[in-house]
């Protein structure tokens, strides 16, 4: 079984000119149900197909299982997913030896940046840069599948 373990930040300072790329990301759920998401996402060039299972108690974990898919499929199968189809731009950023993922939301979720990092354990330490806010780690108003019905500017 595939456990992810991440935490999650809210960002509060400048982080682009910092990023070793970006890419542009489209996501929608064919499932949103709680404890069995099924995601949709063209990430760039590529189509991946992802689904992922409830968070532990501390919001740290859980199951992830994500393959690569043709990207026509992917585009296609985007059409059949759920309203509230995600629009982020990711940026990623290799701070003190870990790689944070930034997602700036646009769209309904537009004014939202977010920082992810995945980890190898839920106790493992790690340096924190100077553009990280506020933990929402767990907090499921801030789960795209969330965001996708509940968009950031109703808020």
């Amino acid at each position: 079984m595939n456990i992810e373990i991440e935490r999650k930040f809210l960002v509060t300072g400048e982080y682009k000119q910092l990023a070793n790329k970006s890419y542009r990301i489209a996501q929608g759920y064919l499932s949103s149900a709680p404890g069995r998401t099924v995601r949709i996402r063209i990430k760039g060039e590529k189509g991946f197909i992802t689904i992922k299972g409830n968070s532990n108690k501390s919001g740290l974990s859980r199951f992830e299982w994500e393959k690569e898919i043709d990207l026509s499929d992917a585009r296609q199968l985007l059409l059949l997913c759920e309203n509230g189809i995600i629009d982020k731009t990711r940026y990623e950023i290799v701070f003190s030896n870990k790689t944070f993922e930034v997602d700036e939301f646009h769209g309904d979720n537009e004014g939202l940046t977010i920082a992810e990092l995945e980890l190898t354990s839920e106790n493992e330490l790690f340096k924190k840069p100077e553009w990280l806010g506020e933990e929402i780690t767990g907090n499921k108003r801030y789960y795209n599948s969330y965001l996708s019905k509940n968009a950031y500017k109703n808020w």
